[in-house]
C-alpha cells in the first residue's frame, strides 16, 4: 500500500465512526449489566450471613454443623462468584473508556459529540 493509498483518521465517515461508538456504548453497556449482576450475587451471602445470625438464638451449632458448613461453602463460592463478575465488568469498562478516548483523539471531528 502507498502512502497515497492509505486513508488518514479523519478521512473515515463520520457515519462510521459514530457506528464504532455506538457499538462500543452498547458493550459498556453490557458491561454495566454484569457490573450490576456481580454486585447483586455478591450481595446474597451477605443477606444469608445475618439470617443466620438473627436466628443463631434457635439452633446450636455443634448440632447443625454440617448444614453451616455446607452453608458457608456455598457463600464462599457466590462471593468468588460476584468478586469474579465485578472485576470482569471493571476490567472491561475501562478498556472500553480507552477505546472511546482513542476514537477521539484520532478523528477530531466528532470528538466534541462524545462525553
Amino acid at each position: 500500500m502507498t502512502a497515497s493509498e492509505e486513508q488518514s483518521p479523519d478521512s473515515c465517515p463520520p457515519g462510521i465512526i459514530i457506528n464504532e461508538v455506538q457499538l462500543i456504548l452498547a458493550e459498556k453497556r453490557t458491561s454495566l449489566a454484569s457490573l450490576r449482576t456481580g454486585i447483586a450475587v455478591f450481595a446474597i451471602p451477605l443477606s444469608i450471613m445475618g439470617v443466620l445470625v438473627a436466628t443463631s438464638r434457635y439452633y446450636d451449632i455443634v448440632d447443625v454443623l454440617h448444614l453451616f458448613v455446607a452453608v458457608m461453602v456455598m457463600n464462599v463460592l457466590l462471593l468468588s462468584l460476584g468478586s469474579y463478575l465485578v472485576i470482569r465488568a471493571v476490567v472491561k469498562l475501562r478498556r472500553e473508556d480507552r477505546m472511546i478516548n482513542d476514537i477521539k483523539r484520532k478523528h477530531s471531528v466528532i470528538a466534541e459529540f462524545i462525553d
